[in-house]
């Protein structure tokens, strides 16, 4: 079962567009890789408000390998129990690992982006107003005709800052987190495949996957 989470992360990296996500900062337990835990069934839990969006990511993950299940199928119910307790439910189920993700910040920002001109400015072919004397609109028309002024606007961008922890539960402790920086987030789907591209970017770097 082993291949089949690093294969996960394998495929994640090819297959999607994280143009607009970054990673910002990353950290690994030093005696611990992800490939030495072996892990054989991996919960994935989207910690987000809004529960559609929550079974989005976590549907996204888990179908992309047979050892990820959803939390909403086994957590939901257990809403009442200590974490104790829900952490015993995911032992008893075979549960070895987890993966989380939460959205850290949504910070949004305004940046005014310059106009733009296309062309000759005022004063015809001598740069001066009088190259303009002796000429027809003809002349004026096909001159000017195909040059215009793009005004400045102003360009709202939101960032969202997304927090992906992995966990191992056979010795219960964090082994590998990272936060990441999306922006143009247009898809929830493909946002979520570019955070897994970068983080697995991160992993290979750090050493807690193996280099390509």
């Amino acid at each position: 079962m082993k291949k089949y989470f690093v294969l996960f992360f394998a495929i994640l990296a090819f297959s999607s567009c994280g143009s607009n996500t970054s990673i910002v900062n990353s950290w690994r337990d030093p005696d611990v890789t992800i490939t030495q835990e072996h892990f054989k069934k991996v919960l994935v839990v989207a910690l987000v408000k809004d529960e559609a969006s929550r079974r989005i990511t976590e549907n996204r993950i888990a179908a992309s390998n047979p050892i990820f299940k959803t939390s909403y199928q086994y957590l939901d119910a257990t809403s009442q129990l200590s974490q104790e307790q829900k952490l015993k439910v995911l032992q008893d189920e075979g549960f070895d690992g987890v993966i989380s993700m939460r959205l850290v910040s949504k910070e949004k920002e305004v940046n005014y982006v310059p106009g733009t001109y296309t062309g000759m400015y005022y004063g015809g072919f001598d740069g001066m107003y009088t190259g303009m004397y002796g000429y027809g609109f003809g002349n004026w028309y096909g001159m000017y005709s195909p040059n215009f002024y793009d005004p400045g606007y102003y360009q709202e961008t939101t960032s969202y800052m997304v927090e992906t922890n992995v966990f191992s539960l056979k010795q219960n402790k964090l082994i590998w987190t990272g936060t990441t920086e999306s922006q143009y987030v247009t898809d929830l789907g493909q946002t979520v495949d570019a955070i897994m591209q970068v983080v697995v970017k991160e992993m290979r770097k750090d050493g807690s996957l193996p280099p390509k």
